[in-house]
């Protein structure tokens, strides 16, 4: 049984992907309506979409550090108040027609959704440590519920003409106040541990130092890698469906909504297959059903074929990213650490892996350019064996810390449960 209080600490953080899986969404929906309202080129919308990426990089990278120093808590409160308040400047800068303003709101967004989720990533692995289970997998489908949730209203919002600043302002609101009642509920001090140890002279560079651990080499490959699958598909799936099979726009919108439900049922649906087979075998699994998914799209003469395919690929990248971060976490010493170096990496993959792709297509054309990701695949399914924890089984229940504590006994990857 958990306790009241480490069930709050879990709720909150799935409250909290949720609402910026909404957020998200909420943005991606409109950004037709954001571009005519501000009556720019496509170039310019680029222009405009730059704020987005710069903003989420900036965020990304200096929030395991900040972690470090002051802890999982205290970093989610910045983040929450940075991407609220982006939200609400975008809204605006849509209201008055200021591209200026929706640069600057997307930039603050990007940056505050940066910062939480590398802290609530430290968090759900505490979280996994404390009760011994999966727990990484489902929070990352609230995220991906939230997008689902999010498009879906974006979608029916559009079709009703509803002003794109009022929406993105009533997603603002809904955001602070869920933020704010999950904040609350997550306990002070998780990831602190790392920034005792960092106050010394000779520890200052302990974030570079942990990829010092081959094994943690390997888990950040691997993280890599299914970072580079999802982004490439978030980037660039309708476009590979409209140009690569000649669907129509809206099908191609329509593929990608599968594809995320995809995503969105394996998180939800990957415990009980990691608590029965291990973190190893169902990363070798998924990458082997990805690659399926991806060698159809690229090769299939079919659209229709390329379309039912998209869900094995969204089943496939489903639990990549969130596996490997469970698995940077299981060395309890030095464990934010790890799981902050993890989790920046595979960010960095979503941010700037996918974009390069595109260079690469005006050249060779989308459709081979996706080989890229189906050789990486092939790479990820040779370093599974790595997510295998290093030490030996230890019950979950054994001396468990209180609530507040960032370490406990890691999850089991054996085929019995913990």
């Amino acid at each position: 049984m958990l306790d009241q209080a480490t069930r709050r600490w879990r709720a909150a953080l799935f409250v909290f992907m949720l609402v910026a899986g909404v957020g998200m969404a909420s943005w991606v929906a409109r950004t037709p309506a954001v571009r005519d309202a501000l009556g720019v080129s496509t170039g310019g919308m680029g222009v405009v979409l730059f704020g987005l990426s710069t903003g989420s990089m900036a965020g990304v990278l200096v929030s395991g550090p900040l972690v470090r120093r002051y802890g999982g808590r205290a970093v989610m409160w910045g983040g929450a108040a940075v991407l609220t308040a982006g939200l609400a400047v975008t809204a605006g800068g849509a209201q008055w027609s200021l591209a200026g303003g929706v640069f600057a709101g997307l930039a603050l967004f990007g940056s505050g959704l940066g910062l939480a989720e590398v802290a609530v990533n430290i968090e759900g692995a505490a979280v996994e440590q404390r009760i011994g289970r999966p727990v990484l997998p489902v929070l990352h489908g609230c995220f991906s519920l939230g997008t689902v949730l999010g498009a879906l209203l974006g979608l029916a919002l559009t079709a009703v003409r509803f002003p794109v600043g009022a929406h993105l302002l009533a997603v603002a609101v809904l955001t602070a106040a869920a933020t704010v009642w999950a904040v609350r509920a997550v306990p002070a001090g998780t990831g602190r541990e790392a920034a005792e140890a960092a106050a010394g002279p000779r520890d200052r560079l302990a974030a570079l130092r942990v990829w010092r651990d081959g094994r943690l080499v390997l888990i950040g490959m691997i993280v890599l890698v299914m970072a580079f699958t999802e982004g490439a598909a978030n980037d660039w799936l309708p476009l590979l469906m409209v140009d690569g099979h000649g669907v129509s726009a809206t099908a191609g919108s329509l593929t990608y909504t599968a594809f995320a439900v995809a995503m969105t049922v394996g998180r939800f649906a990957g415990g009980p297959f990691l608590e029965r087979f291990g973190r190893a075998a169902v990363v070798r699994a998924s990458a082997a059903v990805a690659a399926v998914g991806v060698a159809l799209v690229v090769f299939s003469p079919s659209p229709l074929v390329a379309g039912a395919a998209v869900v094995l690929w969204g089943l496939g990248a489903s639990l990549g990213f969130p596996v490997s971060i469970s698995a940077a976490g299981d060395d309890p010493e030095g464990a934010a650490a790890r799981v902050s170096a993890v989790a920046t990496a595979g960010y960095l993959a979503f941010l700037v892996g996918p974009p390069s792709l595109g260079f690469l297509a005006d050249h060779v054309g989308l459709r081979p350019t996706m080989g890229v990701v189906l050789g990486l695949l092939v790479v990820a399914a040779l370093l599974a064996p790595a997510l295998r924890p290093r030490g030996p089984r230890v019950a979950a229940t054994a001396a468990a810390p209180r609530p507040d504590a960032t370490t406990a006994a890691p999850v089991d990857d054996g085929a019995g449960r913990p």
